[in-house]
């Protein structure tokens, strides 16, 4: 096997110490190239020794693991961000389908992440996801890319160019302006949370809609959405009341 060239980025020294420890213990493929305590040695680091992965704390002084990410040119690597609550960048993380680990640090957690970035290595390419989070956190809502992952790659679309999701089990179908169907490995459940603030809204329990392309509300057969594309999404009981306000509140 392979080993995984890392750098650890982080401005409290015994958090290093602490993730040296647990990659010691569970993540034998992870070779530490060096450790570095603020942005600019991190970008130095980089630079220097070219790893294949940088695990990365999100909030330090003077210039956050963003900040330093956006000094550098090109992303020829992969990012395990490490970080503490954060509501606003853990959802731009999500949105790009990129790794995090919250404090302190799960160790199943980041073993199951360091094996996501061996598999991603197996088609070591520019890292559009780390682009993709980038510039998520400076656009306007209108120009939002959501990262989707497929069975051959990753599809990075405007939340306006989704009309609806269904769900199938633990997979979750995205119904694109297009015509287009992507497929991807993950529950619907997963995607509410991120495309509510975006105008989607759950009608059904196996349903997320983008409200921008409901056409009408039928009330015939217990009540659907007819949408602008012609498809007919049906709204559950218990659904109805919050899918008319917020149609309601959106005319």
């Amino acid at each position: 096997m392979s080993k995984l060239r890392a750098i650890l980025i982080d401005d409290e020294k015994n958090n290093i110490d602490n993730l040296e420890q647990l990659l010691a213990r569970y993540c034998p493929q992870v070779t530490i190239l060096t450790t570095a305590m603020n942005a600019a040695d991190g970008k130095s680091a980089i630079l220097y020794h070219k790893p294949d992965l940088v695990f990365l704390d999100i909030q330090m002084p003077e210039k956050s693991g963003f900040d330093l990410l956006r000094d550098l040119a090109a992303y020829d690597f992969e990012v395990i961000f490490i970080t503490a609550y954060d509501k606003y960048a853990i959802q731009a993380i999500r949105f790009s389908a990129v790794d995090y680990l919250m404090k302190p640090i799960n160790p199943e957690e980041l073993l199951q992440a360091v094996d996501r970035v061996v598999v991603k290595q197996k088609q070591k390419t520019q890292n559009l996801q780390l682009e993709n989070l980038l510039q998520l956190l400076h656009q306007q809502k209108d120009t939002h890319r959501i990262a989707l992952t497929t069975l051959k790659e990753v599809h990075f679309i405007r939340t306006m160019d989704i009309i609806r999701c269904e769900a199938s089990n633990n997979y979750s179908f995205f119904f694109l302006v297009n015509g287009e169907k992507l497929t991807v490995s993950k529950p619907i459940y997963e995607y509410e949370e991120l495309l509510t603030p975006y105008g989607f809204i759950r009608s059904h329990q196996s349903h997320l809609v983008n409200m921008h392309y409901i056409k009408s509300w039928v009330k015939e057969d217990g009540g659907y959405l007819l949408l602008d594309n012609g498809d007919q999404v049906p709204v559950s009981r218990n659904k109805k009341e919050s899918v008319m306000n917020a149609i309601e509140k959106r005319m």
